[in-house]
């Protein structure tokens, strides 16, 4: 059996592929949406939502749809939803929101093909209070209002997903300068 170092160093080593947008990817979400509203318990899910690039028409991406789920408790989540998707075949982390350690936390989920192996979704479980998760909405809400800052995002991850350096850590910490960016301008109305 992994160890939870060797679960983490197992997901983190997997290469990052940026494909070109696949239309489906909605019709994906509204089909995994409507699987977890089946699954779970009544009373935890407040609201689903397709985020990240995978809901933005036209915008490269990893093949990974990401969806974020409000929840009324995480500690529910932990005792009632857990064993549910773990049965199903989800792979399960319990995830600082920022850096390696420390709260907020959340409930993070790797949905994978079964055929393949290849992650098809990220599920990121959240109570309403958690901004930094929240304001990833209004990103791609952004990035759908400007398609040519999308262009300009699709090929930073492009190119990033080509360096050899990089794993899916640095992948993502090195969009952080561009996404911050983006926020500014988010935040001064423009």
């Amino acid at each position: 059996m992994e160890s939870l170092e060797q679960r983490i160093r197992r997901v983190t080593s997997e290469p990052v592929e940026v494909v070109d947008y696949d239309p489906d990817w909605p019709a994906s979400f509204e089909r995994e949406k409507a699987h977890l509203l089946a699954s779970l318990p009544a009373g935890i899910v407040v609201r689903i939502e397709h985020f990240g690039s995978t809901a933005v028409p036209g915008l490269s991406a990893k093949p990974i749809v990401d969806i974020l789920v409000e929840v009324t408790d995480l500690e529910a989540v932990r005792r009632e939803v857990v064993p549910i998707l773990q049965a199903e075949g989800y792979e399960y982390f319990w995830r600082p929101t920022f850096g390696d350690h420390g709260e907020p936390f959340y409930a993070w989920f790797i949905k994978r093909d079964p055929a393949t192996g290849l992650r098809t979704h990220h599920i990121h479980m959240v109570e309403g209070g958690f901004d930094s998760h929240w304001e990833r909405l209004l990103f791609r809400d952004y990035l759908i209002a400007h398609p040519e800052v999308a262009d300009r995002y699709g090929e930073l991850k492009r190119e990033l997903a080509n360096d050899p350096k990089l794993d899916r850590v640095g992948y993502t910490h090195a969009k952080s300068d561009f996404i911050a960016e983006v926020m500014a301008h988010i935040t001064r109305g423009e």
